[in-house]
């Protein structure tokens, strides 16, 4: 830590802000509590309005929290059904593994590197050293001096067999 500048006689620093501004701290909107707001909770359904509360009154406030309050029976089944629409669909939605093709995303750049390298799925480990092996030697940057095209062709063959051995 530094020490400021401002103490003692001559005084070096100025006499205005020293960078010490007062901190703005949000207290819990729970009646008679007197810590820190820093958990925000809507006020009602669907509004921007927000409490803040401090942590055990959050976890309070949460529990009692009724999303279908004010609603009538119609009103709240309807926006259930609605909720379970949405999380059907999402449910469906599947995970970053899958793809269109039934196919994980592994294999889809498996597929993808072998195009790469000009081979098919069917390639053994040999056959995709001996690829890699002349098409880098083709594509090297060394090989063809200030041809940007081969030279990032260079790299996507690289990438490839990373990627396959």
């Amino acid at each position: 830590m530094q020490r400021s500048k401002s103490w003692g006689f001559p005084r070096w620093g100025g006499y205005g802000n020293t960078g010490r501004d007062t901190v703005s701290v949000r207290m819990c909107d729970w009646p008679n509590c007197t810590k820190k707001g820093e958990h925000p909770a809507p006020k009602y359904r669907d509004s921007k309005e927000r409490f803040y509360f401090c942590q055990e009154h959050a976890g309070l406030y949460n529990r009692n929290w009724d999303y279908f309050k004010g609603l009538t029976a119609e009103e709240a089944e309807r926006l259930k059904q609605k909720d379970e629409q949405y999380s059907d669909s999402y449910r469906d939605a599947g995970t970053w593994r899958d793809t269109f093709a039934g196919e994980t995303m592994e294999d889809r750049e498996k597929n993808l590197a072998l195009d790469v390298l000009g081979l098919d799925g069917t390639a053994s480990p040999e056959e995709i050293k001996t690829a890699f092996r002349s098409l880098a030697k083709e594509h090297h940057p060394d090989a063809n001096p200030g041809d940007e095209e081969s030279a990032e062709r260079f790299k996507s063959i690289c990438a490839a067999y990373e990627l396959l051995k």
